[in-house]
């Protein structure tokens, strides 16, 4: 049976955390991007931001979906070569960016912008859990979507300042 929103809702916000995400910590990912551009924007309104965009199912699906692909991963459940390509994280494989990009594009094409740059800076977090030196844990899908989550919720952020999107393009 599926989850009801509310519900499906607070199963993603776990599995974050299970996962060793706080919001918090994306909210600075966000605050990084915005500060530059939004002189009075607070970690308190980029936590809003953060919040209001994994309130959306489109996010909720693409965490859980995420997640259960990296503990599956780290299970040894996948065939092969599947298995490897994500407990390796393959360069190429580009399956995490695309789910990723399925969250930023609740939120148009400055949401891109800030998730490329997030996926090649890889600041903060993204860094952490795009270490592979912990081969207890597999990322392979968080870490692009922590990214996304972070870019959706600046994009959002600057769509209420619209007169920042100029600059921001």
């Amino acid at each position: 049976m599926v989850q009801p929103s509310k519900a499906l809702h607070k199963v993603a916000l776990e599995r974050l955390k299970e996962r060793g995400v706080s919001l918090e910590e994306i909210a600075e990912l966000v605050y990084d991007l915005q500060q530059p551009y939004i002189a009075d924007v607070t970690h308190e309104i980029c936590l809003e931001n953060v919040r209001s965009v994994i309130k959306k199912r489109e996010v909720q699906n693409a965490i859980l979906t995420g997640i259960e692909l990296d503990v599956l991963c780290e299970q040894g459940k996948l065939s092969s070569p599947l298995q490897e390509i994500i407990e390796e994280d393959e360069g190429l494989y580009g399956i995490d960016e695309i789910l990723a990009l399925s969250i930023v594009n609740v939120y148009g094409s400055i949401g891109f912008t800030n998730y490329g740059y997030l996926d090649k800076t890889k600041p903060k977090l993204i860094s952490k859990l795009d270490n592979h030196e912990d081969k207890e844990h597999t990322h392979t899908f968080l870490d692009d979507i922590v990214g996304a989550i972070a870019a959706a919720a600046a994009s959002r952020l600057a769509h209420d300042n619209p007169g920042i999107s100029d600059i921001m393009q």
